[in-house]
């Protein structure tokens, strides 16, 4: 009688445990997630960035767990694409062979190409956190999701504002130089603003490519003395950005404006500490906070309490690793079919982003937008669009 009652005690607290898992110190399982970003090669300093922002959102949100999930957190699987993008789509297929319910990356155009792509094969969700080429969303890829705009959407708002810029000047500025990076970020922004700058009244006299790295832009300034453009746009990656800007101090070649879209170090706390005098008036259309949210505030000071800028890489990693949380909680499991599906139905909110709602549109956040920045006083302040405004434009900087 003993044994009988013991086995029926063992067998209602087997029962028990089966329909209540979380009690008795259970662990909720685990969502393996790939955070995949150049660390290393030439766009390391962006890569790092972005994985320190996917790192944050994933502590934060590992905090309390995916709620509908019995409190299921996210496992970081690291990827370091080398800054190519064939290293990228090798990190892809290790990824989907370590059981990737989802990829958050590659930060690069031509990177984040290759990447979601190979994710494809594999039916794996991929949210793209910064990659602004619009044929990353172009081709049909029913797994590619991207948050952030796209650099056709910030080339007409940023030529669009330029033109009321100018007109509320008295149209100082008439001609423009475009200098940009070879690969397809900068060659695809380039190629769309000589586009758009004629019909906004605007001569682009010349634009120029440069390698991937590059470590010497006196050339470049030498021929862009000789242009004498009114305003200079810059479209390139951080070092080389600092690099060219900084040349053209050296030589004391000032037009009436720096005018950056997509600027690799224009609107970036690193570049204006470490070179303040060269980055002073600078515009940049690009990624950007909501500054008015106590959210990003939050946020920056935990980026700057470990030591690291609070770049648009952080930031916009972090809030693309939060939407994909997001859609696992409503898709309620690790599947990717679940959390593709997900994502496509996605209304993510929960952001200090400056997009309000989110809805995709064949894989692009159709709410989306770039801010205006602009270094003045010795800080990044947003001047466009006006509801989100912290000082008056400044244009243009000479007469």
């Amino acid at each position: 009688m003993r044994n009988r009652r013991h086995f029926i005690a063992q067998q209602s607290a087997a029962a028990a445990a089966l329909a209540f898992p979380l009690v008795g110190g259970a662990q909720p399982k685990t969502i393996k997630v790939g955070i995949l970003h150049p660390v290393t090669g030439a766009l390391a300093f962006s890569g790092q960035q972005c994985r320190e922002g996917a790192l944050l959102a994933i502590e934060d949100i590992n905090a309390s767990g995916i709620a509908t999930m019995g409190g299921a957190k996210l496992e970081v699987v690291l990827g370091d694409a080398q800054s190519t993008p064939q290293a990228g789509a090798a990190e892809v297929e290790r990824m989907n062979e370590a059981g990737c319910s989802a990829i958050v990356g590659a930060y690069a155009s031509a990177i984040c190409l290759a990447t979601t792509q190979a994710a494809a094969k594999y039916n794996l969700p991929h949210v793209v956190d910064v990659g602004v080429a619009d044929q990353i969303v172009e081709r049909g890829l029913k797994n590619t999701f991207r948050f952030g705009p796209g650099y056709k959407a910030c080339a007409q708002v940023a030529v669009s504002n330029l033109h009321v810029l100018n007109t509320l000047a008295g149209k100082p500025a008439k001609s423009v130089m475009i200098i940009h990076e070879e690969s397809l970020f900068g060659s695809g922004t380039a190629a769309l603003l000589a586009r758009e700058l004629p019909g906004y009244g605007f001569e682009v006299k010349e634009v120029l490519k440069h390698a991937n790295p590059t470590r010497d832009f006196n050339n470049i300034v030498l021929r862009m003395k000789a242009v004498n453009p009114d305003i200079v746009i810059p479209a390139n990656y951080f070092n080389e950005y600092a690099l060219l800007v900084r040349t053209m101090q050296q030589q004391k070649f000032q037009p009436k404006a720096i005018y950056s879209v997509l600027g690799g170090a224009a609107s970036s706390y690193k570049f204006l500490k470490e070179f303040p005098d060269a980055a002073n008036g600078i515009i940049d259309c690009n990624h950007w906070f909501n500054p008015k949210d106590k959210r990003a505030a939050a946020l920056r000071k935990r980026v700057e309490a470990k030591g690291l800028y609070f770049t648009y890489e952080v930031f916009n990693t972090y809030t693309a690793v939060r939407l994909l949380a997001d859609a696992i909680g409503r898709a309620k499991s690790a599947d990717r079919g679940a959390i593709t599906e997900a994502l496509a139905n996605s209304k993510f909110a929960d952001h200090f982003m400056p997009y309000g709602t989110t809805r995709f549109e064949n894989g692009q956040n159709t709410g989306a937008q770039p801010l205006m920045t602009q270094v003045i006083q010795g800080d990044i302040r947003v001047i466009v669009p006006r509801e989100y405004r912290e000082a008056e434009p400044i244009f243009p900087l000479r007469g």
